[in-house]
């Protein structure tokens, strides 16, 4: 996914900070693969000696002024930049001492390394989930648009997991989706209950008359 988790986005910068505090510039080299988010690789090369980027593709994800100054870090010969190969090995006894590259067309070779980051991508996959009946398409969950309901009662699907004509894997698509699967979620647990809510740009003022009070049959 191009989204990566805030929780991993923090360790990771908990792990650079103690890096520059603790063990600033000892690094000979770090190799740093699987790039797929944010280009943390700008922060790697004012830490360490020396700095190998492996993204799998010719070209990699990320914010554009991020991309930006990664090929020119590479370009000032800050950082070494290796597209189209992957890291499938590792060298060393008690500590690293290397990392084997597997490149598209040069072949698999060995690049010297104290470090290795390896960030990869997510793959998402449906699990138990694609065993409790639901009808699967292209690795997603078919689901009636009017709530995002499954064909299993009481089962929505919300969000990049389900699928439909005209699907758009965006977060407003998601908020949209949501919304209507928690209503009619509310009616299929509390049937005989009417959801009432409360419109948000007025939902909390002092004083607000009953009347403003949207009810849903």
């Amino acid at each position: 996914p191009e989204n990566r988790s805030k929780l991993y986005n923090k360790a990771l910068r908990i792990l650079l900070e103690e890096w520059a505090a603790s063990k600033r510039l000892p690094q000979e080299k770090i190799i740093y693969a699987g790039l797929h988010t944010e280009l943390e690789e700008e922060l790697l090369a004012d830490i360490a000696k020396e700095v190998t980027l492996i993204p799998r593709r010719q070209s990699f994800r990320g914010a554009l002024d991020s991309v930006e100054k990664v090929m020119e870090l590479a370009e000032s010969k800050k950082i070494r930049l290796i597209t189209d190969a992957q890291a499938v090995g590792l060298e060393g006894g008690e500590s690293l001492e290397g990392v084997v590259v597997k490149h598209k067309t040069e072949g698999q070779f060995s690049i010297a390394a104290e470090h290795f980051i390896p960030l990869f991508g997510l793959t998402p996959k449906l699990g138990p989930i694609a065993e409790w009946g639901v009808e699967i398409e292209r690795s997603a969950i078919k689901v009636d648009t009017r709530d995002y309901s499954t064909g299993l009662p009481g089962v929505y699907a919300v969000g990049d997991v389900n699928t439909y004509e005209g699907k758009l894997k965006l977060i407003l698509c998601g908020f949209h989706e949501g919304t209507l699967a928690m209503q009619s979620a509310f009616q299929y647990i509390y049937p005989d209950k009417k959801l009432s809510f409360k419109y948000t740009t007025v939902n909390g003022v002092e004083g607000l008359p009953k009347e403003e009070e949207a009810t849903v049959a």
